[in-house]
C-alpha cells in the first residue's frame, strides 16, 4: 500500500490546487471524476480536508457515484438553497441521466429534450403553472416563453454547481452529481418511477441528512425571490403538450 500523498494539513493548504478546491466546495460546487485534477486532489487529501471543513461546520461528502460536495452541519458558513424551479429541473435532469438513451448519447441532451421531458411528465399546463405559481391569468404563449427562460436559468445555475456541463453548441452534458436529486427515492423498488412521480406532481423534495420532504436543499444561495417548497401538484389530467417545439429557445 502506497503512503498517503499528504501527511499534514499544511501540505494540503500549500498545494497550488487548494484555493480552487476550497472556493469551489464552499460555493456549493460538486466535484466529480471529470474534474480530473481537482477530484484527484480531494481524494488524496480527503482525510485532512474532512477535518479542515469540519471545523467550519461542514462535512465533506463522497458519494459512490464518484463526486464530492460539502454538506453544512451548522450555520457557520451560512445555509444555501436551490429554488423550487432549480429543484424541479434538477429532478427532471436526473430522470434523463438515468435514461439508457441518454447514456447511449454520451450523457448529452438538448434544451428541447429537457423541455419536452418536463412537459411530457407534468403536462404543459402544470409545468407553466409551476414556473409561474403567482400568476393567475397570463397569455399562454408568453407563459410558455417565460417557462423556457426559467428552465434555461435553472440549467445555468445547476451547471455552476457541477450538476451539468454547458456545451458550446447549446447542449447540456449530464454529470454524476445529479444523483443527489434521487436521494428521496434511493433504495425504493422502482426509484426511477418514484422520481418521475415527484416530478409529475411538482413536488420539491431533496432529503439529505435530516432535511424534511418539501424543503429546499442546502446548496446555493443565489435564488432569492423564488418560491421554495412544494410546487403546484394539480397536474393530474392535464393535457401533455409540445412545449419544446416552439421555434424560439430561451438561452
Amino acid at each position: 500500500m502506497s503512503a498517503p500523498r499528504y501527511d499534514r494539513l499544511e501540505d494540503v493548504v500549500l498545494d497550488d490546487l487548494f484555493p480552487e478546491v476550497d472556493l469551489a466546495l464552499r460555493r456549493g460546487r460538486h466535484v466529480d471524476r471529470d474534474d480530473a485534477d481537482l477530484y484527484a486532489f480531494i481524494t488524496d487529501a480527503q482525510d485532512q480536508l474532512e477535518a479542515f471543513f469540519r471545523r467550519y461546520g461542514c462535512e465533506l461528502v463522497h458519494r459512490s457515484e464518484g463526486y464530492f460536495y460539502l454538506l453544512p452541519t451548522s450555520d457557520r458558513l451560512g445555509r444555501r438553497h436551490l429554488s423550487s424551479t432549480e429543484m424541479l429541473v434538477g429532478q427532471a435532469l436526473t430522470l434523463l441521466y438515468l435514461d439508457p438513451t441518454t447514456t447511449e448519447n454520451g450523457g448529452v441532451i438538448s434544451r428541447e429534450q429537457l423541455l419536452s421531458h418536463l412537459a411530457g411528465v407534468m403536462g404543459t399546463d402544470a409545468l407553466v403553472r409551476a414556473m409561474s405559481p403567482k400568476r393567475k391569468k397570463v397569455d399562454q404563449r408568453v407563459a410558455e416563453e417565460a417557462t423556457r427562460t426559467k428552465v434555461a436559468e435553472a440549467v445555468r445555475r445547476l451547471a455552476s454547481l457541477g450538476f451539468v456541463e454547458l456545451l458550446e453548441d447549446g447542449a447540456t452534458r449530464l454529470r454524476p452529481a445529479l444523483m443527489r436529486f434521487a436521494e428521496p427515492v434511493r433504495g425504493t423498488a422502482a426509484p426511477e418511477a418514484a422520481l418521475e412521480r415527484l416530478v409529475a406532481s411538482g413536488e420539491v423534495v431533496l432529503t439529505d441528512d435530516g432535511d424534511e420532504p418539501g424543503e429546499a436543499n442546502d446548496l446555493d444561495d443565489s435564488s432569492e425571490g423564488d418560491e421554495r417548497g412544494d410546487l403546484d401538484d394539480s397536474s393530474e389530467g392535464d393535457e401533455r403538450g409540445d412545449l419544446a417545439e416552439e421555434p424560439e429557445e430561451a438561452r
